[in-house]
């Protein structure tokens, strides 16, 4: 069955669906965050983890999925990247795993606040403020209602 596909209806239902227009905003503001954070030769995802443990000094591995919404295999991923780079230690504390920054992941905390702030000053001409804490607001709801917890 050969039907003529029509181009203005598809990108319409896929404009109008949530999953496919999130997914194009997270790509492109992926794509923004995966060149602020060039020169700090970490990935986004790498570099906040890292500004994360550098704040507290010291947070167990499982809170870490917790608050970031990742699988164990991707945390531990992440986490192993930063311990080759000698950026944290893991510390065993019965069965549970804290991970410390070190004084060479302190250091990089400064980079990490450069890139974290182009990021957002190349995203802060296209929403203004209130647009911003709105969409956060909405954010903040949908992912507490897709996965069943509060925050």
């Amino acid at each position: 069955m050969n039907e003529e596909i029509n181009t203005s209806q598809m990108n319409c239902g896929l404009n109008g669906c949530l999953f496919f227009s999130t997914t194009k905003v997270a790509r492109a503001l992926g794509k923004l965050a995966d060149e602020a954070f060039f020169k700090t030769g970490l990935s986004p995802s790498h570099a906040m983890l890292l500004y994360m443990i550098n704040l507290k000094g010291k947070i167990q591995q499982k809170d870490v999925g917790e608050l970031f919404h990742l699988t164990p295999s991707t945390i531990t991923r992440l986490i192993d990247k930063l311990e080759r780079r000698g950026y944290v230690k893991k510390q065993s504390e019965g069965k549970n795993v804290c991970l410390l920054s070190t004084p060479e992941g302190q250091a990089e905390q400064g980079e990490i606040v450069d890139a974290w702030n182009l990021l957002h000053k190349n995203y802060q001409d296209i929403l203004t403020e209130e647009e911003l804490l709105q969409l956060l607001e909405i954010n903040k709801k949908l992912l507490e209602k897709l996965t069943n917890k509060s925050e």
